[in-house]
Order: C-alpha cells, then sequence, then structure tokens
C-alpha cells in the first residue's frame, strides 16, 4: 500500500513538472528572443539567458518609443479595464435581479442570454461590420474604429458569461441573510451593498479578470473593426510578418511588454481565484 502511493505521488509529480515546463518554457523562449540580437537569433539556437548588460535593448524601444505600438497598448488598457469594469457592474446587478426575484421567464432570459456564446465570433463577423459601419452612423460617424465601439461588443460578448459564472456564486448565498438584515431595517440596497457584493467578492474579481483576459486577448474581432486609431496590441503583432520578414526580436518583446497589465491585473486579484472559482460550486 506505502509502495503504491509512493508510485503515485512520483508519477503525479512528473506529470506536473512535465505539464508545468510545456506550458513556461514558450514564455522563458519568447523573454530571450526579446533579448537578443537579428544576427544572434538567426545562428545557432542558444537556452541559456541574456545577461542584462548584453540585453537589446532596441527591440523595446523600437515599436514604443519610435513606433505607435505604445498607442497600441494605451488601447489595450482602456478597452479592456472599461470593459471589465462594465461587465462586472451590470453582471453585478443582473444576477441579483435573476437569483433574488421572481421574475416572469427568468430561466428563459437566461438562457437566451448565452446564446451568444454557443456560435464561434467568425459567424458575427460580417453582421458586426455592416453594423459598426452601415447601421449604427451618427452623422458623419460610425463606430467602425472607434475604442467605445470595440468596448460595446466585448461587453456583448462578456456579459452572458459573466452572468452565467456570478448566477452559481450569488445562488450559493443563503436568501435567509437578506431576509435577516430586512427584518433589522435594511433596504434592497443595503442588502446588495453590505451584503451580496461582499460575499461574492471572490466571483466578482474573478469575472472581472477573465473579462478583462478576453479583451486583452481578442484578435478577430478587433481586426475586423478596427484600422487605425483604436488597434490593439494583438492586432499589431502581425505588422511584424512581411513579405521580407519577420522582425522575430521586435514581436517578442512586444509580447513580453504586453503581458505585464495582465500579470499586474492578476496579481491583484489572485488571492480570490481559487476561492471564486469554487465559491458556490458544492451545495450541502
Amino acid at each position: 500500500m506505502k509502495t503504491s502511493r509512493t508510485l503515485y505521488k512520483t508519477f503525479s509529480i512528473i506529470i506536473w513538472s512535465i505539464l508545468t515546463f510545456i506550458t513556461l518554457f514558450p514564455i522563458y523562449w519568447m523573454i530571450l528572443v526579446s533579448t537578443r540580437t537579428p544576427v544572434e537569433l538567426y545562428g545557432k539556437p542558444n537556452l541559456s539567458p541574456t545577461f542584462f548588460e548584453k540585453i537589446y535593448w532596441k527591440n523595446y524601444t523600437k515599436p514604443f518609443i519610435d513606433g505607435v505600438f505604445g498607442d497600441y497598448l494605451l488601447n489595450s488598457i482602456i478597452i479592456a479595464t472599461s470593459n471589465a469594469l462594465i461587465v462586472t457592474i451590470l453582471a453585478v446587478m443582473a444576477t441579483y435581479a435573476l437569483s433574488r426575484f421572481k421574475i416572469a421567464g427568468a430561466e428563459t432570459i437566461f438562457f437566451w442570454t448565452m446564446t451568444n456564446r454557443m456560435a464561434p465570433p467568425a459567424a458575427f463577423m460580417l453582421p458586426l461590420f455592416l453594423l459598426f459601419t452601415k447601421v449604427f452612423k451618427f452623422g458623419d460617424s460610425t463606430l467602425f474604429d472607434t475604442k467605445i465601439g470595440l468596448i460595446l461588443l466585448y461587453c456583448v460578448f462578456n456579459l452572458p458569461f459573466a452572468i452565467w459564472l456570478l448566477k452559481g456564486i450569488i445562488d450559493g448565498i443563503p436568501k435567509e441573510l437578506d431576509e435577516a438584515m430586512i427584518v433589522d431595517g435594511a433596504n434592497l440596497f443595503t442588502v446588495f451593498r453590505k451584503l451580496i457584493i461582499p460575499l461574492a467578492a471572490p466571483g466578482i474579481a474573478v469575472t472581472s479578470l477573465l473579462s478583462f483576459l478576453f479583451a486583452w486577448n481578442e484578435y478577430l474581432l478587433a481586426t475586423t473593426l478596427s484600422s487605425v486609431y483604436s488597434r490593439t496590441i494583438p492586432t499589431g503583432l502581425s505588422e511584424f510578418v512581411t513579405t521580407t520578414g519577420t522582425e522575430w526580436g521586435t514581436m517578442a518583446a512586444v509580447a513580453v511588454v504586453s503581458m505585464l497589465p495582465a500579470l499586474i491585473f492578476l496579481a491583484l486579484v489572485q488571492k480570490y481565484i481559487v476561492s471564486g472559482l469554487t465559491f458556490g460550486a458544492v451545495k450541502a
């Protein structure tokens, strides 16, 4: 029995080590590529880390200081942050209503809010392009190639998922707690602010993170519905692939920098991740 446990533990460690290596090695290689000169990149592959004094900083300065990628990075931050904020606020309020009030056809409403996640984004490309360029017109202006257009678009796609994620979490908060506060004289807004939000905070944090990451990493819709002024980091990476070659070092440097805001956002909410994903999953 003891031997079986030892073998199982050893096997688990080996499997997790392999999975960790498969996950982290591409990131390590990307960082290495971002520090090398073009000559080094086309030479013999070298997996040893680059010392600080030998880092080829031009890979970082060229796109962000001399190029337009600083604007792309700012666009991504504005779009992803605004999307996460709007989606989280609307999802919490909508989920509270669906969970606590008797709304006619609530289950049907909940089902149909999820339908736009059942089809691939490519299926919406042509209708969305026509809406952004022909239908939603305000004088001579349209939603095409605007940050507000992408923010609203990502809200449409993220809101159903956020409602679905938070529904189980808020359902897991006993209604008796609401009733106890109301008996003590609290109104619905006070219950929502002082009870529901604090108890659902882990789930709210996870919802914000996932909404942020979706908008931050999304490529297909951003490429189709932006041109110059609202381009994001993922769409800009394709500029390094040209008919004359690929600027691997600069592309890797931009990819490394583009990871930082997402990692910072993750660090801010990481303590809620595990509890948020498991809250409401098991009911007595």
